[in-house]
């Protein structure tokens, strides 16, 4: 029976792409390079700041100067990080849902504490999500599967009595490395040449409101 369900935050609980472009477009002006599209931004955002930041002034991680064009990145993220953010389309619905049953929920994300602990406060979830383990609180981050036992730890349900939900393979891998069942969700940050059918999660959706059916089942299952 399903006890608890954990997500991943960006591109699935998290639409925050917005503020991504936001933030490196207001860069790319400043130094004279052309605007990032909100498609081209929301494809590389799972990947983190970084690929962000490469993507938007074409550099890789070893070239000169990319250390001080991330800092600045980061540093005008966090100024402005829910501006534009927003729950994904039925979200709300969801985690409603699973109060309404009595079931605890979670958040599990490579996205460091500096800047989920705010964000999770301006959104007016940090009372209620029962846990939202980040890399800085583990040795190991996602795909181990650290983070998701943590998780489990905090919300006092057993990993086989709990769900997994990302928009990313290493999401999917984190879950099945915990021995834990897993959600793909195709409405998140999905890069060109992959595929939520390819990562071998246990139940895939096209929506947020998908899951509401889906929890269900497996509550009562």
């Amino acid at each position: 029976m399903l006890h608890g369900v954990l997500f991943d935050l960006d591109g699935t609980l998290l639409d925050t792409a917005a503020d991504f472009t936001a933030v490196l477009n207001s860069m790319l002006d400043e130094h004279g390079r052309a605007p990032q599209s909100y498609d081209a931004v929301r494809r590389k955002v799972s990947d983190g700041a970084r690929a962000v930041v490469s993507l938007g002034f074409e550099q890789t991680e070893d070239s000169d100067g990319f250390a001080d064009l991330l800092n600045d990145f980061l540093d005008r993220y966090l100024a402005q990080l829910s501006v534009s953010t927003t729950l994904f389309p039925g979200m709300a619905e969801v985690l409603t849902h699973i109060e309404s049953l009595g079931l605890k929920w979670g958040i599990v994300t490579n996205k460091p504490s500096r800047f989920t602990e705010p964000l999770l406060s301006a959104m007016q979830l940090s009372t209620r999500c029962g846990t939202a383990i980040c890399p800085d609180h583990v040795t190991h981050r996602k795909p181990h599967p650290e983070p998701i036992y943590l998780a489990c730890k905090e919300i006092d349900c057993l990993p086989a009595n709990t769900i997994y939900v990302g928009d990313h393979k290493r999401d999917i891998d984190a879950g099945r490395n915990a021995s834990m069942r897993t959600v793909a969700c195709r409405y998140g940050y999905i890069s060109e040449n992959d595929s939520a059918d390819n990562w071998g999660a246990n139940y895939i959706v096209d929506t947020a409101s998908d899951l509401i059916p889906l929890i269900s089942q497996l509550q009562q299952s």
